[in-house]
């Protein structure tokens, strides 16, 4: 290519675009012309996979940086931003739960959060089994007598809860608590999360002799139950090093269009946990594979270990490193190990990732079975990826309301979930529900909300029929398919529920495959589920709504204030507006609403 010539001899980041303009891929260089200019000799020595990213290449933008740990560090922020077809790009750790603990505060909690934002406090994470983190949790919350209520019931209690008399929390919502001593027992705990049992044992065996030698033997037994509890925990922990290093181990499987990467988290010698991730555009080269993935990785993590196993040593081995010790504030090692200890585990992540790959592979293909066996039973022109379906909910007429959830692949897409609070309908009409959710779904389509390959409606051949009018009235009639689903007849002798297609009398017969029904009943399920759910929240709301709730400038905040002061709306009606006003954010104003608001209810 004739921009190849023009390129600078320094380091910094290449752009590859194709022929629309859109960037295919991001990488890094020490030299960006000898870099660049080496996709296109001896293209015949290529990869299958950088072949083709090089054939459609039609123009390159470059990025010179002063350095190569700088390139190495916006290489892996451009790769997030623009997420090219043929770079390693990780998805968002959001569906994985991690530990919070925000140690800024007199007395924190230990918490478990799905977003991590650099907010001061300390986070462990995130872990791949939520399973997992919340038996930890549970034992953290059984051993050290932190408190577990929020922010705001901590502010409100008036006396110890249960867990004060079970002698799991120390109570600071209500009794006086040194900070200092709670604080050591947050150290306690983050000790604990790092993987520093054994040495948080002899710290407690420390405390608990000094307590017994100071005749406190309350606390020193309080202190002994904690040693025990946490003696049999390290007892369940299975040590796989003996030079007990903190360490990552990363292990990858697949072929050039998808590869897993297993990462093997290992503290103190003892493993903590596995995490995964898909890679469906793996890099042209295995070595730059691992730079990549190893620089989006670490970059914004708070868990950096001092030694990373790779079965690949990364390009530019010195600069990844230089990068992660910066980022830890400590020396960290990239090894490729190929004897030994450090081998063997290298294997093992290696195994998992193999193992944990071939059963990914098998349940997709099963999931493609499926939804191959739907489109042929219900006729479909095309395989139904994306699944949309409707439910409605009310009690007694009251608090209307519908949802929606949406499958892709077979598995639920809770992004693209929705809930509806139905604004036309006021008395209990299934019908009128569906027509007015279903007309406000599909009025509008676009990239955020594509039409479903399948509509599946709650109901039988009437709710099926309401679809149909109103997906007529919006000129979609014909462009996906549409389906009801409508419960068995107990009383009929019916053992199944029964499928729905437009211009058919009789339901689906689905033959001896159930899962093919199975799904369209998970699927319905779900949708009830969400239904029902977001149906409750609005009849608690509505429950527990207030006199004063029409006031002008009493919101939450002060609506909590004027009962927990006063007690009651009567009290509150009964004081004057003197007494009112002396609360702090209630002005004469708004003491006067109060007042005559009261006054007329």
């Amino acid at each position: 290519m004739a921009v190849v010539k023009g390129l600078p001899e320094k380091p910094g980041v290449y752009l590859m675009r194709d022929a629309d303009g859109i960037i295919i891929y991001v990488g890094k260089a020490i030299n960006l012309k000898k870099r660049v200019t080496s996709y296109f000799q001896r293209q015949d020595a290529h990869s299958p996979k950088t072949a083709l990213m090089v054939s459609r290449v039609a123009d390159i933008e470059t990025v010179v940086t002063t350095s190569e740990k700088e390139a190495l560090i916006l290489e892996s922020n451009l790769i997030k931003r623009h997420r090219p077809r043929f770079n390693v790009v990780l998805k968002d750790d959001k569906r994985y739960l991690s530990i919070r603990i925000n140690v800024a505060s007199d007395y924190p909690k230990v918490e478990l959060v799905r977003k991590t934002p650099k907010d001061g406090a300390v986070y462990f994470g995130p872990f791949s089994s939520a399973l997992a983190v919340r038996q930890t949790l549970k034992l953290i919350n059984k051993t050290f007598p932190l408190r577990k209520c929020s922010d705001r019931t901590m502010g409100q209690r008036t006396r110890p809860c249960l867990h004060h008399q079970m002698g799991r929390c120390l109570a600071p919502c209500c009794l006086t608590v040194d900070p200092q001593v709670y604080k050591g027992i947050v150290k306690e705990v983050i000790l604990f999360l790092k993987g520093r049992t054994p040495e948080l044992i002899k710290r407690i065996r420390r405390h608990m002799l000094k307590a017994a030698a100071n005749e406190q033997f309350e606390v020193a037994a309080a202190l002994r139950d904690r040693m025990f509890a946490l003696e049999k925990t390290l007892e369940r922990q299975v040590s796989v090093t003996t030079d007990f290093l903190d360490r990552d181990v990363i292990g990858i499987s697949g072929n050039p269009d998808f590869k897993l990467i297993c990462v093997m988290t290992l503290r103190r010698g003892y493993l903590q946990g596995i995490r995964y991730f898909e890679l469906l555009n793996a890099a042209p080269e295995a070595g730059e594979l691992v730079a990549q993935f190893l620089g989006q990785f670490y970059q914004h993590t708070r868990e950096i270990p001092v030694e990373v196993l790779v079965p690949v040593l990364p390009e530019n081995t010195a600069l990844v490193e230089e990068a992660l010790s910066e980022w830890k504030a400590r020396r960290v090692r990239v090894r490729q190990p190929i004897r030994g200890e450090m081998y063997r585990l290298l294997k093992m992540a290696a195994t998992n990732a193999e193992n944990t790959l071939r059963e990914r592979l098998q349940r997709a293909s099963a999931e493609t079975t499926v939804l191959d066996g739907l489109k042929r039973h219900l006729n479909m022109d095309r395989r139904p990826s994306r699944i949309e379906c409707f439910d409605n909910s009310h009690l007694g007429g009251t608090n209307p309301v519908a949802a929606m959830v949406v499958f892709v692949d077979g598995r639920p897409h809770k992004a693209g979930y929705r809930r509806y609070g139905l604004r036309q309908v006021t008395i209990p009409d299934d019908y009128a529900s569906m027509a007015e959710v279903l007309g406000r779904r599909y009025a509008k389509i676009d990239e955020t909300n594509p039409v479903p390959d399948l509509l599946l409606v709650d109901g039988g051949k009437g709710q099926l029929n309401i679809a149909l009018n109103i997906l007529d009235q919006l000129g979609l009639d014909g462009q996906f398919a549409v389906a009801g689903i409508a419960k068995k007849d107990d009383l009929k002798g019916e053992d199944a529920d029964k499928i729905y297609l437009p211009n058919r009398s009789n339901p689906v017969n689905w033959g001896k495959d159930g899962r093919l029904l199975l799904l369209l009943q998970q699927i319905r399920d779900e949708a009830h589920r969400f239904a029902i759910t977001f149906q409750r929240k609005r009849r608690n709301r509505s429950m527990v709504s207030s006199a004063l709730d029409p006031i002008p400038g009493i919101g939450q905040k002060r609506k909590m204030m004027l009962l927990k002061h006063f007690g009651s709306i009567k009290k509150i009606r009964a004081a004057t507006e003197t007494e009112l006003s002396e609360l702090p954010g209630i002005n004469p104003t708004i003491a006067k609403a109060i007042k005559q608001t009261l006054a007329d209810s």
